[in-house]
């Protein structure tokens, strides 16, 4: 590689960086991926110059209009997606886009192992082609499965006798045929038996997993994806590639430890447990003893209008309702009347991290009424109404009362605290994780069943006349 390139390349990689970045703060996301974004144009331009034919000559002209021609429907494809695709259907796409990366990395792995088969090449770069093709396809395959089980093809976990056993005996063929692909000069029969190993062992990993926990498993196959990425520019010499899939693979390392200290899942457990047997969320919780009290929106309303400090906590029920705009007008409302209003987020909430962010920031709810929930608990006591939309598991109070319970240690926001609790609910349905909620029995917990957007618009109109 000449120097202008790798120069380029580099530029690429600083803005994939700052972009990563700037990603960390909601004032600045917007920015930091409009750079991520630059950078990647920019990485695919340099790569055009590069393009040669399938024999090695510098023939650049079909493989660079090829490419182009990608680029070009790719833009199409992501715009498409991101214009069209409803808040609530966020957490499918993240995973349907990180199967293609992996699925990409996996292709370009193997035809570039399958181009050099009959060369001699250095060890490490065979190994990481074979590294790269198999864990790309695994992230291929298990994101496709992972997308169905959001998308509610089939939430509950599938399994079968003897899975760990069967899971166990695929992956030491797929070693054994790497070992065969590793010392062969040319084996096109075991590449492909390779290839579909691993797109097999995608699918029998994620298929056992319950649904609660699709957002970790997503996570652990986004870096799954960097990993294969920054494979294959060892392979081709790509120093684009390099940065940009440790940086991913790196960052959703991170995400998945966080993510399962928030879930109360340890990472042993996902990563060995759960990929063998079901996750059986409705076992073990205790009985709730009481009743549930019901309110009314007028009721609600007044409750809040006479309030101090108000602070709502949302949930999936907000983005499946589409109520993010309803729940911006109630807080202006409240505010108007001198009442303090925050938005308690808890890490998980909306089955993906940032969910809630991105949710209220399209209804331009100030960053600096979200608060994280390790800011917000010490604070909840001194809570007067704590209003919970949408919200199940991630303010049930099991979780450090029930020792029975399987979302016992998952750290919450502490709503129980609040001096009153309101509770939008189209009804009494469980949450995510399939089990009862303590809070919901509570002496200052009130309940306002129906739609969670017609229920924040009576409220926007109580507030209003109070």
């Amino acid at each position: 590689m000449s120097t202008l390139p790798a120069i380029t390349f580099l530029l690429a990689s600083v803005l994939f960086i700052l972009g990563i970045k700037l990603l960390g703060s909601p004032k600045t996301a917007r920015l930091g991926n409009l750079m991520a974004a630059a950078g990647m144009i920019i990485a695919l331009l340099a790569t055009l110059p590069l393009m040669h034919g399938p024999l090695g000559a510098a023939v650049p002209g079909i493989n660079a209009t090829l490419m182009v021609i990608g680029i070009l429907a790719g833009l199409g494809i992501g715009a498409y997606g991101a214009y069209s695709v409803k808040m609530t259907a966020m957490p499918q796409m993240v995973a349907l886009f990180n199967g293609a990366g992996g699925g990409a990395a996996a292709l370009v792995a193997a035809l570039e192992f399958a181009k050099q088969g009959g060369e001699t090449q250095a060890e490490w770069i065979t190994l990481a082609m074979l590294f790269a093709t198999l864990i790309g396809a695994v992230s291929f395959s298990g994101s496709i499965i992972a997308f169905l089980k959001l998308e509610g093809k089939f939430e509950k976990p599938l399994t079968y006798p003897g899975q760990q056993f069967g899971n166990a005996a695929l992956f030491i063929a797929m070693i054994a045929l790497g070992v065969k692909l590793a010392g062969a000069t040319h084996a096109p029969a075991a590449l492909i038996g390779f290839l579909v190993f691993a797109l097999a062992f995608g699918v029998l990993m994620v298929l056992p997993i319950g649904g609660a926990d699709m957002p970790v498993v997503i996570s652990l196959l986004n870096s799954f994806t960097g990993l294969a990425v920054a494979a294959d520019g060892f392979a081709i010499s790509n120093i684009a590639m390099i940065i940009a899939g440790t940086l991913v693979g790196s960052s959703g390392t991170l995400l998945t430890l966080f993510m399962c200290q928030a879930m109360n899942r340890p990472v042993t457990n996902v990563i060995f447990g759960a990929f063998g047997k079901a996750v059986k969320n409705e076992a073990g919780a205790a009985d709730v003893g009481g009743t549930v009290k019901p309110i009314q929106a007028d009721e609600a309303a007044l409750l809040m209008s006479i309030a101090q400090h108000v602070v709502i906590v949302p949930g999936y029920g907000l983005a499946v309702a589409q109520a993010q705009h309803q729940v911006r007008e109630l807080a202006d409302e409240l505010g108007k009347r001198g009442v303090e209003v925050s938005y308690a987020i808890h890490p998980v909430a909306g089955r993906m991290p940032g969910h809630m962010n991105v949710l209220l920031a399209e209804a331009s709810v100030p960053y600096d009424q979200l608060v994280e929930m390790e800011a917000i608990n010490p604070q909840m006591d001194r809570v007067d109404v704590c209003l919970v939309i949408g919200a199940n598991d991630v303010v049930n109070p099991a979780a450090h009362e029930d020792k029975t319970s399987p979302i016992f240690g998952m750290p919450i926001i502490e709503a129980e605290k609040a001096r009153a609790v309101i509770v939008l609910k189209r009804s009494m349905g469980k949450g995510f994780a399939g089990i009862e909620n303590h809070l919901f029995f509570r002496d200052n917990c009130r309940m306002l069943f129906g739609d969670a957007k017609a229920s924040l618009q009576a409220l926007v109109a109580g507030v209003k006349e109070s």
